[in-house]
């Protein structure tokens, strides 16, 4: 097997076996790849595959799979964090590439009452995700779904399995390290920089969603998604 740790990585995900323009053009182009070369490729879905160009084409590269070996990084827990989109929205962005270095499954961009940011630009976001995916040597890639509105969220996901909680400074709330014990699918909302709205808190706690504390100080957005990835994966990883 090819030493993964000292080669340039590429993604493609759709199982065709040809690398999409921007990526064969990096590949042939910049780094001079041509028929025979060697390559590895990560498909998103936790696979490393060693493969060779068949093809040295800048717009379409073509490669056969030599061998495959799994990252090994199946986790037996499920982290999805939905998140209202920053108005900065290099900051939301800047929460997609730690969280993906640090490990998240899934991400869903929330509109609430109070947020600031209505449109996002998904194909921008995804790239950004795929980039921190390979820039810190992994195969598998988080799910990022559509935007939708806060009500319909809560609805999708208020008759579903484990842990469903919101972020509160309430001193009152529990901490999310100790809410997370021994749940195996964990859904955290994390509202705008206005905070939800009362009638969304009001909702989600109708919903029996749990209120939890990140700790006594006011985070931004962004910091309190990383937040979230840490205290999760620090526990449960």
């Amino acid at each position: 097997m090819l030493n993964f740790f000292i080669m340039n990585i590429f993604y493609e995900s759709e199982k065709q076996k040809f690398l999409d323009e921007i990526e064969s053009r990096h590949c042939i182009k910049v780094l001079r790849k041509k028929v025979g070369d060697e390559i590895v490729v990560v498909d998103g879905m936790g696979n490393w595959h060693e493969c060779k160009i068949t093809i040295a084409n800048p717009k379409r590269c073509k490669f056969e799979i030599v061998a495959t070996k799994s990252d090994g990084q199946n986790r037996d827990y499920h982290l999805h964090i939905a998140i209202a989109p920053t108005k900065n929205i290099a900051r939301f962005e800047w929460f997609l590439e730690k969280a993906t270095e640090i490990g998240i499954d899934e991400i869903t961009p929330i509109l609430c009452d109070h947020s600031e940011r209505k449109i996002i630009k998904p194909e921008r976001l995804q790239k950004v995700l795929v980039s921190a995916m390979k820039q810190t040597l992994k195969a598998t890639l988080p799910k990022l779904n559509n935007s939708t509105s806060f009500d319909l969220f809560v609805k999708s996901i208020e008759s579903e399995d484990g842990l469903k909680c919101f972020g509160d400074l309430d001193e009152k709330n529990i901490y999310l390290k100790i809410a997370i014990k021994n749940e195996k699918k964990i859904t955290v909302l994390i509202g705008p920089e206005g905070d939800f709205s009362e009638t969304e808190f009001e909702r989600m706690r109708k919903s029996n969603f749990t209120s939890v504390s990140l700790g006594k100080s006011r985070l931004r957005v962004e910091t309190a998604g990383i937040m979230t990835c840490a205290i999760v994966n620090g526990e449960l990883g």
